[in-house]
């Protein structure tokens, strides 16, 4: 890249999206505290106040490898797989996981609930509650990811090598540090997974099947989409599903009077609390 003023060849950035730098950041100093505590904290009611800490960022984290998944942060492979061993570590869904899921599943199918990878009506018709939903879909995730790999064969190698990579090294924390290993990453790893499956409960159950303007709950609280890079903005994310994070919020607004107004929700708890 040549500025046009000076004449130097700058090099391109890493990132594909600059604005990822202070989330990548964030994501980076969060994974450096784990390591320094799970490495130098051998008091077990410091690790735990560090563990207990730390699951609510592991949740919002987990929106961010959402979006890393749809569009990934840097334009090198060796740096998505980097960073994806982190979230891995972080939010227990590894590279490709979701990419097979629910790029290549569910969001072909969301509109179709008996083909639905993360159907939330049952094949008697019912409305799962809300339970049994998040369970199920944790439960039966990975599975399904790699039975989606057998029509996208590149993304499901990348997938099963890092479910591998990553099954390495949670061992290699358990044989180190036992106690630390499950408390600041095992526990958290799975909080974080559970709370995933049971956010897309809450976008999209009860939604309408016909009509995509209404097939997914919006949330505009300020706070919320600070914090999960606009997953709020549920409805523009799935009608442009490759659309970068940053750019929701003025897809939303080109669309939102097309939304009805049962498709409107506030976050829940604790994002209630914070300020609108």
């Amino acid at each position: 890249m040549q500025n046009a003023q000076t004449g130097i060849r700058r090099r391109p950035s890493i990132f594909r999206f600059e604005v990822d730098r202070l989330p990548v950041l964030v994501f980076a100093l969060l994974f450096v505290l784990d390591l320094a505590v799970f490495a130098l904290v051998s008091s077990w009611p410091w690790v735990i106040a560090w563990a207990v800490l730390s699951v609510p960022s592991k949740v919002c984290i987990a929106a961010w490898n959402h979006h890393h998944q749809h569009v990934p942060f840097f334009r090198s492979d060796i740096c998505n797989r980097l960073i994806e061993v982190v979230f891995g570590l972080q939010t227990g869904a590894v590279a490709n996981v979701w990419v097979l899921h629910h790029n290549f599943g569910h969001h072909d199918h969301y509109m179709d609930q008996q083909k639905d990878e993360a159907a939330w009506r049952a094949s008697d018709g019912r409305v799962y509650s809300a339970n049994e939903y998040t369970w199920k879909l944790a439960a039966t995730g990975y599975y399904c990811a790699f039975k989606n790999g057998a029509a996208h064969p590149g993304f499901r190698r990348t997938f099963v090598i890092m479910t591998l990579v990553h099954v390495a090294l949670v061992a290699a924390l358990l044989v180190i540090n036992p106690f630390n290993a499950v408390a600041i990453f095992i526990i958290p790893m799975l909080i974080s997974f559970v709370m995933t499956c049971r956010h897309t409960y809450d976008h999209h159950a009860g939604c309408s099947e016909d009509d995509e303007y209404a097939a997914s709950n919006n949330i505009t609280h300020r706070w919320y989409n600070i914090l999960t890079g606009n997953l709020g903005y549920h409805t523009a994310h799935h009608l442009r599903p490759g659309l970068h994070w940053s750019k929701l919020p003025e897809f939303h607004a080109r669309i939102a009077d097309k939304i009805p107004a049962q498709n409107y929700r506030g976050p829940g708890l604790p994002m209630s609390l914070l300020p609108e």
